[in-house]
């Protein structure tokens, strides 16, 4: 079926003032205490438990919920803290229902887990709002220096550990603020209350580190020069480049980038001054085409549909987040991809779409079949890419990635990478988290050898 439509319709300000603070509020507002008491108590504290095994940070679950149940929710969050530096944010923003919350054993047996995502912000929450601090130590002071390059939660992760050992670490990032897509990527509905600069002051408050912003690799920044200046560097630098779609008309007006946009939402002041569009067309299957299509439609939009090239069930955005957009009112069509991008002076008009069909063989096929959808706002939404140039030719990468080891260590010996930008990388905070944690802790063994091997070379000379 074909729609047609004449030029494009985009303002700000389409809802009523006080709608946007009510579309735009807490998506799990914090449980009240007896709630988190109550919840506590459903957990059955496994031994083993497969909560456990399935959270990429490794917390302990069990121990932390106990915590909770037993009036501690200090020593709860410290648990928490102790895996998982971030863990208010990623107890906000992980998608628990497909991992610790999916094998929980209420899940398996009755189909409703215990809210481990909402205990976990219970938690964290309540330490945050009684603590300045971070509940770590520094050790003594080693006198080594290490570079961090991105203060994304990989970047932020790592710095945090590297202090915590006595390290001295400079944290330097592209941007005005840091934080990362925690910042700037994820849906404001997500993480309001500018929680997200609270954690990263949170974070910084162990000491020893030193953030510098506006500085970004191959700009500011040369691999070679923080080489030959600090005796370690991280690099979780993320994914700085977004995919095209490879299609005629894509640099006209309308036809824009999903996360550009969900960064200057994140970053307004007045969500009412966001220019909307009447028919937005999202393309695109993961957690950004979800973000930026529920955004849309809760500032305005009459018509939001994202457009995915496979089935449903092959889609990157969890079954949550899915259900979230279509209770939203956002439409999900699968099977069909961009055809063409149809522009009338100047700005998209509409995009046709053809239908697609995957092989035996797993490919994807177009079948000939096409429909065209009316849109005044086109957003791509197909992966991020690593901006290579940015790198020192040294480095290994593989399919537009870092190549690291299981220690998160490059093929340069005084460098470790982590978190997006790495082979293997999954696009989720928590994965991230680890990353920076698991290279920390290699660099610190890396630095403890060094010092040790200075120090006996000294007594050596000396004796």
């Amino acid at each position: 079926m074909t729609q047609t439509k004449a030029g494009p319709d985009i303002s700000p300000g389409r809802l009523p003032r006080d709608a946007y603070a009510e579309n735009f509020s807490d998506l799990h507002p914090l449980l009240e205490p007896h709630e988190a008491q109550v919840e506590a108590d459903r957990c059955y504290f496994c031994y083993d438990a497969p909560c456990v095994q399935a959270c990429p940070t490794g917390i302990d679950i069990p121990q932390f919920i106990r915590q909770i149940s037993t009036g501690n929710p200090d020593g709860s969050a410290k648990t928490i803290f102790e895996q998982n530096i971030l863990g208010g944010m990623c107890a906000r923003v992980c998608p628990t229902e497909t991992l610790c919350e999916q094998v929980c054993v209420r899940e398996v047996a009755e189909g409703k887990p215990v809210k481990i995502g909402q205990l976990q912000r219970h938690a964290t929450d309540h330490y945050m709002a009684g603590h300045d601090t971070t509940p770590f130590n520094r050790a003594a002071p080693t006198g080594m220096k290490v570079a961090v390059v991105g203060a994304g939660p990989a970047g932020l992760s790592c710095a945090h550990r590297l202090a915590v050992h006595g390290h001295d670490v400079t944290l330097f990032d592209a941007r005005e603020k840091a934080g990362g897509l925690n910042e700037y990527g994820i849906a404001s509905y997500k993480t309001v209350d500018n929680f997200a600069a609270r954690e990263v002051d949170f974070i910084l408050s162990i000491g020893g580190i030193e953030l510098k912003t506006g500085m970004r690799l191959g700009a500011e920044l040369d691999l070679a020069e923080l080489r030959a200046t600090y005796d370690a560097v991280f690099l979780g630098v993320g994914l700085g480049g977004v995919n095209a779609l490879n299609k005629d008309n894509e640099g006209h007006n309308g036809v824009l980038n999903a996360v550009d946009y969900i960064a200057d939402l994140r970053q307004t002041d007045d969500l009412a001054s966001l220019p909307v569009g009447r028919h937005i067309v999202v393309i695109g299957g993961g957690m950004t085409a979800v973000d930026i299509a529920v955004q849309k439609k809760l500032l305005g939009a009459d018509d939001v549909t994202i457009v995915y090239r496979r089935g449903q069930d092959r889609m990157n955005a969890s079954k949550f987040e899915q259900e979230l957009a279509q209770t939203t009112g956002v439409k999900i069509l699968t099977s069909a991809q961009p055809h063409a991008l149809v522009v009338e002076d100047g700005h998209v008009n509409s995009i046709e779409l053809e239908r697609t069909r995957t092989a035996e063989d797993g490919s994807l096929q177009g079948i000939g079949e096409f429909l065209t959808l009316p849109a005044d706002m086109v957003f791509k939404a197909v992966g991020q890419t690593l901006v290579l140039d940015d790198l020192d030719a040294s480095i290994k990468t593989e399919r537009g990635r870092i190549v690291v080891d299981a220690d998160r260590k490059t093929n340069l010996g005084d460098v470790w990478a982590g978190g997006d930008c790495v082979l293997g990388g999954e696009d989720l905070t928590v994965t991230a988290v680890e990353d920076g944690k698991i290279a920390a802790e290699s660099i610190h063994a890396a630095l403890s050898g060094q010092a040790q091997a200075t120090a006996e070379s000294r007594e050596n000379t000396h004796g």
